[in-house]
């Protein structure tokens, strides 16, 4: 097990430095920087010359745009990297970790919340949708599950608040409470708060439920055509048991895999989600400081999902030897 764990660990690192490489020339071809995009109007009004908005670059270290002079940045990048240094926001002045972490806590909850509703809602239904298979139920689920996971996220959030919000006038939208007394009680300004977040959430389950429900019930109707469930079945044991106790476990081997992804989507962000909603979010913050070409913030965000990732593929591998005990890592 350990030697397993070492040699995962040695192949993560060489895929994280490759994968930061990736990111890092991708973030530095962008047509426009964070310079040019912050003072390029000040040139264009004669406030600042050419020279001076050359000088800013070289400060910020983005003036070379050569493949030498991206890939020196790239290199001066990971040596701080290495040393705990994740670099400062050109956006938000202030260290790229610190910012990360402030705003990480309200991502995570939104996130977690929706990830709870999902598994309590799709992993029933798609036992239960495999179990009446082509009845109402799996017909109705299907349909409803597909619609969700055909429609774009900004598309069905901007339905959403145009009909809950600025329609029916249920569920308000921005932010993350309203203009409370200051003398307001904490639990008053905390159901507040989950009003305010009953839309966001719900939008979030509703597009994802689908996917993960009809992997349980493809999962679920290839664990009842086993020969063991049949088996079963002809000694006589109850339907609920044979459902529960020997077809579950094993659907849930597969679902190991797809839940792998689920440590970094819990902390990343809704990124489409809370830029909808001015949810402030560390989804909102990546999602503006990429589109002001911050090089250090971009950078340390994706490479600390990309952490994640691989933290969650481990745990995933992990995994299958707890969900199925033929599997025996001792490589």
């Amino acid at each position: 097990m350990v030697k397993y764990i070492l040699k995962r660990i040695g192949l993560s690192v060489i895929i994280l430095i490759g994968v930061s490489m990736i990111i890092y020339f991708l973030v530095r071809l962008m047509p426009v920087d964070f310079v040019t995009n912050y003072y390029g109007g000040q040139v264009a009004n004669g406030e600042m010359t050419q020279e001076d908005l050359e000088r800013l670059k070289e400060i910020y270290g983005i003036s070379d745009s050569s493949f030498m002079g991206i890939l020196s940045g790239y290199l001066q990048w990971m040596g701080n990297v290495l040393q705990g240094d994740l670099g400062n926001s050109f956006k938000y002045s202030a260290k790229v970790s610190d910012v990360i972490v402030q705003n990480m806590g309200i991502s995570f909850g939104i996130a977690f919340a929706a990830f709870i509703l999902e598994i309590i809602i799709a992993i029933p239904l798609g036992v239960k949708a495999a179990t009446k298979q082509y009845g109402a139920l799996d017909y109705t689920s299907s349909v409803l599950t597909m619609i969700g996971t055909a429609l774009p996220t900004f598309f069905f959030a901007a339905i959403c608040i145009q009909l809950f919000s600025v329609g029916l006038g249920w569920f308000p939208v921005g932010q993350l409470s309203s203009n409370l007394p200051v003398d307001a009680s904490g639990w008053t300004r905390f159901w507040d708060m989950i009003w305010h977040l009953i839309m966001p959430v719900g939008i979030m389950v509703f597009l994802s439920v689908g996917s993960l429900m009809r992997y349980t019930r493809t999962n679920t109707l290839e664990v009842l055509n086993a020969d063991y469930i049949r088996t079963a079945r002809a000694k006589g044991l109850k339907e609920s048991k044979v459902i529960y106790k020997h077809a579950f476990r094993n659907t849930l081997i597969p679902l190991v895999t797809l839940l792998a992804g689920t440590l970094p989507m819990l902390f990343s962000g809704a990124m489409i989600t809370e830029q909808m909603f001015s949810i402030p979010g560390v989804g909102k913050m990546a999602y503006d400081a990429l589109k002001a070409g911050d090089v250090p913030f971009v950078m340390g965000y994706n490479m600390f999902l990309a952490i994640l990732t691989v933290l969650g593929t481990l745990l995933a591998d992990l995994m299958y030897a707890v969900v199925d005990p033929r599997v025996k890592i001792n490589k």
